[in-house]
């Protein structure tokens, strides 16, 4: 059985959020080993204005390439340039070192707590 952090919220797209001002987001390690090695990460640009369950980049790995949501509404404040020069770090610290971007919040999506994302991937 998989341990989810019970202080990040989870979606069903499998990225977390960590309720913080700017708000921190990444992918969860159930997408992680899904993906197998990651190699590479296209982010949202900083100041970019993103929407709540839009596509905002991708995750690439050597299995394949994979859409990355925002699971809230905002702006874009930072992205974590150590995860772009070594995407390696997704895989190795998703709850970590491996976030992937901040967001200055102006409205969330439909988010699940720990218990519901192990619920939903049957973890």
């Amino acid at each position: 059985m998989a341990d989810f952090p019970e202080n990040l919220k989870y979606t069903t797209e499998h990225e977390w959020l960590e309720e913080s001002t700017p708000a921190v987001i990444g992918v969860t390690d159930v997408a992680a080993e899904a993906l197998g090695d990651v190699v590479y990460l296209e982010l949202p640009d900083v100041g970019a204005t993103v929407e709540a369950g839009a596509v905002v980049g991708e995750i690439e790995s050597t299995k394949s390439v994979s859409e990355l949501y925002t699971p809230v509404s905002g702006t874009i404040t930072e992205v974590n340039s150590e995860a772009v020069d070594n995407p390696e770090i997704v895989n190795q610290d998703p709850y970590g070192k491996g976030w992937l971007f901040k967001v200055e919040v102006t409205g969330a999506g439909e988010l699940l707590t720990a218990a519901q994302y192990a619920a939903h991937t049957g973890s």
